[in-house]
């Protein structure tokens, strides 16, 4: 069995979808919950990949950096990575081929698992969500207007989750992957990629915080249109 580890969360897919785009929890807040994960920032200001204890920021004019500690998310989703088996890949994958072997590994489809692959990439595919402004639009219209690049032959890591399609509404379901190149200086929200070889680790949850903005007003008062979800949710991630 894979090592089970606690996942913490701050906020939701489901208010995400419906335009909840304030942040509403600090960077030095999250990390303080786990070292590797994925989300995004205060007014949908680009990607968040946790790496190692460090938060990255992929931004929509290209900017890739190290978050600050007072920059805030709007949501969010982390884990303490633990070591544990490791698959390895000699061969040529493509991404369908990857997630497959992921699923065929996993103890469970019934609950969270994270895992990271560290590898070299034939091409990596991967988008950074424009920042926002009031009135937020619903999440599905913000990701019409993003920023998308392809790069070939690289070394790097994807952060992922595995999620059920029971708990789409809290925080989406099936697989949500980031990237980060080994240069620290390129990454975003993964929408393709093919596996040229690499190692990968995968850990199960057997618990998750789920933090509420509670500071945020727009979340305490705010009645959410949640619309259909999980339509909405398959679109925004292509």
């Amino acid at each position: 069995m894979m090592k089970k580890i606690k996942l913490f969360q701050h906020g939701s897919i489901g208010t995400l979808m419906t335009g909840l785009f304030e942040g509403s929890l600090s960077i030095k807040e999250l990390l303080k919950h786990g070292d590797m994960g994925i989300g995004t920032f205060d007014e949908l200001d680009g990607e968040l990949i946790v790496l190692d204890g460090i938060a990255y920021q992929s931004r929509q004019d290209g900017v890739f950096s190290i978050a600050s500690n007072d920059q805030k998310v709007a949501y969010a989703l982390v884990g303490s990575f633990q070591k544990d088996e490791t698959i390895t890949f000699n061969n040529r994958l493509s991404a369908a081929k990857v997630k497959e072997k992921i699923l065929t590994h996993l103890d469970s489809r019934n609950t969270f698992s994270m895992f990271r692959i560290d590898g070299e990439f034939e091409n990596v595919h991967v988008r950074t969500v424009v920042k926002q402004e009031k009135p937020y639009p619903r999440l599905i219209n913000a990701t019409k207007d993003q920023l998308e690049f392809s790069i070939d032959k690289c070394t790097g890591t994807i952060v992922g989750f595995y999620i059920p399609e029971l708990y789409l509404g809290i925080s989406g379901s099936g697989f949500h992957l980031h990237f980060i190149n080994n240069e620290k200086n390129l990454g975003g929200h993964l929408l393709n990629f093919t596996l040229n070889y690499g190692k990968i680790k995968c850990q199960i949850a057997e618990n998750i915080d789920l933090h509420f903005p509670l500071n945020d007003s727009n979340f305490m008062k705010k009645e959410f249109n949640y619309g259909n979800l999980k339509d909405e949710f398959s679109s925004s991630e292509k």
